[in-house]
């Protein structure tokens, strides 16, 4: 494809408005990243969907089939580098990632994400609690959305509640676009050392946590290097919070603006639809680095050549008019849903999706519970949003909180999914 490529993201542009640029452009648009780095935008429903099935066949997320990585053509110090390096899921394939994927799918067995619920419960209760306390004006995304999905993944691994903060901090800095690569390789190296050092406590002092499975996994069964390791809890950290916790503040927002849509869930209990609606409607994943060509290809009428890297642009994905007709654009907990990709699908489908499905179904139901008239205190053409390509969320979002409920104790909790 000739011309001119596409600059992504675009400088003093909302990240959106540039997803929906991309959009307009075509299924398959060819793209130059920060630091001169050429790639290609996958923007159309079923040019997504396209990838996905051919996955582990003409498309790879192995960075050695990338050329401009392989032959020095990406500068070592470009920020995205971190995101692709490293022996975690994102960046295998076949038999490798069904091995790791197999290990790490015991933290997330149907019984053991039902196990989280008492626990989800009892924090969602002792925030909202706090909010309840610090009364209108209180920040959601610092009060409720961080520190309940933080809180959850950190029970898992056994961090120590006093190490918690700085994790966040790490995760913010490799996500965002802003950052420079001197910040998200100090980012990176910071986090891996954090992660490194907890196996290494989890050895001496073995708890019943995630980390502490996959220490025996490494050292009993011999079925993980001491790189797939960390990489492991590398990976279902950033994945395991940061996407749960834009889920709720999307949600939030889009329940606040459309106060019919609330009332209803509050009236049905149609919690459950909410989360699916919010996926789709508007996704907390918006951008996913990378697949790579195995070999020239055609994507909805695009040819790629063999050897290069393809950006999903999950944007815009759930309001495709052609996968979701001319309403696509409206959020409607009623609409029958017919599936979405905000979790990806086939072989790497996202292995946390079930924790965050009833993460965010007992904090919203719980939430508006407590505070059914809850609103937003702040004009929502001026709520500040992740400067990242990747995850999209509310950085701040302060509420009034109108009618208080009871203590919602007695709370019908959501039935799993």
């Amino acid at each position: 494809m000739g011309g001119s490529r596409f600059p992504f993201p675009t400088p003093g542009e909302p990240i959106l408005d540039t997803y929906h640029r991309l959009r307009q452009a075509g299924p398959v648009v060819p793209i130059e990243l920060p630091g001169g780095v050429d790639a290609w935008a996958v923007n159309s429903h079923a040019a997504v969907a396209d990838l996905f099935a051919r996955d582990n066949k003409v498309f790879s997320r192995d960075p050695r089939h990338w050329n401009a990585l392989q032959n020095g053509s990406v500068p070592a110090d470009w920020p995205i580098r971190p995101l692709i390096s490293g022996d975690h899921l994102q960046v295998k394939d076949g038999a490798d990632h069904r091995r790791l994927r197999g290990l790490i799918a015991r933290a997330f067995t149907a019984a053991r994400v039902e196990a989280l619920s008492p626990r989800i419960t009892e924090t969602t209760a002792e925030l909202i609690e706090d909010i309840a306390a610090a009364g209108d004006g209180a920040d959601l995304v610092q009060a409720f959305n961080e520190p309940l999905p933080m809180s959850v993944i950190c029970d898992l691994y056994g961090v120590p509640v006093t190490e918690r903060g700085q994790l966040r901090g790490w995760t913010n800095a490799l996500l965002s676009h802003t950052s420079t690569g001197e910040q998200t390789a100090a980012a990176q190296n910071a986090l891996g050392s954090y992660l490194a050092s907890l196996v290494e406590l989890k050895r001496r002092e073995p708890g019943d946590d995630l980390t502490t499975g996959l220490v025996r996994a490494h050292d009993e069964e011999d079925r993980m290097s001491d790189g797939e390791l960390v990489s492991a809890l590398w990976i279902m950290l950033i994945a395991g919070h940061e996407t749960t916790v834009h889920l709720l503040g999307n949600a939030i927002v889009a329940l606040c603006a459309h106060p019919d849509q609330l009332a209803l869930a509050i009236k049905r209990d149609l919690w459950p639809q909410v989360v699916e609606e919010t996926l789709r409607y508007r996704s907390s994943v918006i951008g996913a680095p990378f697949r790579y060509t195995v070999t020239d290809v055609t994507v909805e009428g695009v040819h790629i050549p063999a050897g290069e890297a393809l950006w999903l642009s999950y944007a815009h994905l759930g309001t495709d008019r052609e996968r979701y007709g001319d309403d696509a654009g409206r959020f409607d907990i009623t609409r029958e849903q017919a599936g979405h990709l905000s979790f990806g699908h086939g072989p790497h489908f996202c292995i946390g999706a079930p924790l965050a499905r009833l993460e965010a179904r007992i904090a919203l139901s719980a939430l508006f519970g407590r505070f059914p008239e809850l609103s937003l205190a702040i004009d929502p053409d001026a709520i500040p949003y992740t400067p990242s390509a990747i995850t999209y969320g509310p950085l701040s979002l302060p509420v009034n909180l109108g009618r208080v409920e009871e203590r919602a104790a007695g709370h019908r909790m959501p039935e799993p999914a």
